[in-house]
């Protein structure tokens, strides 16, 4: 089973993190998830670090003051807990299944399955899990494939994972900016009619996804693309 090199990848033994992921290990089950993980096996930088688990929002709450953390408040977590422990903060959500969906908008339900949690996810090298000992989990069996191979590619039915969430439009070009990988023609092409839906978000939302576009190392090639 393939793992993280911990010399490699020190936030994996920052205090607060060993802290937070033994203490929910200790009561239920709890890895490391999307783009830490992703960008770790790529080599970069890791940023937000969010946590997958099986316990209960309500569970992760009642277990914080053990560890002397907080919750920030949120106005929608759908699951989400943000956890603050000495001045760091760890996105913590349950494993969760998608029951409908509407634009950036959903109703889910929590599961114990990791493969469910993952077949909910938008691209399959955002699904890949990790333990705090760097051990990979891979639920859907191409996530590191797709990562070794460089591909992008969206998790089952392209127009359904777009439908759910049509900021994933944008998302799709931000990561082929952001790891200078090439465009899969078909899938821009899959993309096409879903644009008009963009409208239908927060201008916010959308300025925050293309200045993250505009911040890559050479946005120029990507942007022709999405022209």
């Amino acid at each position: 089973m393939m793992k993280l090199d911990l010399e490699r990848n020190q936030w994996l033994r920052d205090p607060a993190l060993v802290q937070l992921m033994t203490c929910l290990n200790t009561y239920g089950q709890a890895r490391l998830v999307g783009g830490c993980v992703r960008d770790s096996l790529l080599g970069k930088d890791t940023k937000d670090i969010d946590i997958a688990t099986t316990l209960l929002p309500s569970q992760v709450k009642d277990l914080l003051p053990l560890i002397h953390a907080s919750a920030a408040k949120r106005r929608d977590d759908h699951g989400s807990v943000l956890v603050v422990i000495d001045k760091k903060t760890f996105d913590v959500t349950t494993l969760r299944k998608d029951i409908q969906t509407t634009g950036r908008h959903a109703v889910v339900s929590y599961t114990q399955d990791w493969k469910e949690d993952a077949q909910r996810r938008d691209f399959t090298v955002n699904a890949l899990y990790c333990d705090l000992d760097g051990t990979i989990h891979d639920p859907l069996g191409c996530g590191l494939r797709d990562l070794k191979q460089k591909k992008l590619a969206f998790i089952g039915d392209i127009s359904q994972r777009v439908q759910e969430d049509y900021l994933r439009i944008l998302r799709y070009f931000r990561f082929l900016a952001q790891f200078n990988w090439e465009e899969q023609p078909d899938i821009t092409q899959a993309l096409k009619p879903f644009v008009p839906a963009l409208k239908s978000l927060s201008k916010e939302r959308l300025l925050e996804e293309i200045k993250k576009i505009l911040e890559t190392p050479q946005p120029s090639t990507i942007i022709e693309s999405m022209e």
